[in-house]
């Protein structure tokens, strides 16, 4: 069914890799999709998590964040990735490595079409800014890619997202009655 999340487990296995990795710092943007990391980042005294009013000001965060010596994780839905394209010339203009999960919006069960045109476009924007992008499908593969992202942002100073896909987290139930 749209909407289930089914092997939400890979949540819990995703934070403690981003943890193992020497994560401290989780900015986001509040989005469903990526809700139960946001939550664990909450409940969780060794880091630090930092609510966003907007996706662009996370790129400054993490970049400032690296600077100081703390590992960072920018979390943002794909909508909110258009509004951060200048910021990322912020970390790949001065090399700094930027770990970003992007729960996606506009793919498969998506009931919103306003929703469409981003998604159909993040994978090639975030790569023509300049990042190595995977893509999480599946609940068996998702720690495991965030993984290798993490180490590839964080030891070889790259800018790398996973996105996070919609079979993976859920598409969005909308009720259109009237």
């Amino acid at each position: 069914m749209v909407g289930e999340n089914p092997g939400a487990a890979w949540y819990r296995e995703s934070y403690e890799v981003l943890k193992h990795a020497g994560t401290e710092l989780f900015c986001y943007v509040p989005d469903a999709g990526i809700d139960p990391l946001i939550r664990m980042a909450h409940a969780d005294n060794t880091v630090r998590s930092v609510v966003l009013t907007t996706e662009e000001e996370g790129v400054g965060i993490c970049c400032g964040a690296w600077l100081g010596g703390k590992r960072a994780v920018l979390m943002l839905q794909s909508s909110g990735v258009g509004n951060c394209i200048n910021a990322f010339s912020l970390a790949a203009n001065t090399r700094i490595p930027l770990l970003a999960l992007v729960s996606m919006r506009g793919e498969w069960g998506e009931g919103n079409r306003w929703q469409i045109p981003m998604g159909r476009t993040t994978e090639e924007a975030m790569k023509l800014a300049g990042f190595t992008v995977c893509r999480a499908a599946r609940a068996d593969e998702a720690a495991k890619l965030i993984e290798g992202a993490a180490t590839m942002a964080y030891q070889s100073e790259q800018m790398v997202a996973v996105l996070l896909s919609q079979r993976l987290i859920g598409a969005k139930v909308f009720d259109d009655s009237p």
